[in-house]
């Protein structure tokens, strides 16, 4: 996987800002990828998600930072990615059977 390096993220986020339900995907087709920004260091970084759960820590590869979901927030990528994980996606996607978030 090639990693794409990219400090500016720019018409991800829309939305409220009480936690999940702010990101808006443009369609409904999973996304799996999800550039992480550092607030610490601004290192960002694309990661694959998993597609099963939600993922609590992440460790930032430009000043070493343990990041941690924001209040309110299920997962490091719901609190600094530039796409949701795939449990909210498909939650606001309205999917049926879809895997839910202990945290939202």
């Amino acid at each position: 996987m090639a990693i794409k390096q990219d400090t500016a993220l720019t018409g991800n986020r829309r939305g409220n800002a009480d936690g999940c339900g702010r990101h808006v995907a443009s369609d409904r087709q999973m996304i799996l990828e999800s550039v992480i920004a550092c607030p610490h260091c601004a290192t960002a970084k694309a990661e694959a998600m998993p597609t099963d759960a939600c993922q609590f820590f992440y460790i930032c590869s430009g000043c070493g930072a343990k990041l941690r979901p924001k209040r309110g927030d299920c997962c490091v990528f719901c609190s600094y990615g530039s796409v949701p994980c795939p449990p909210i996606q498909a939650q606001q996607s309205g999917e049926q059977g879809a895997a839910s978030c202990a945290g939202c």
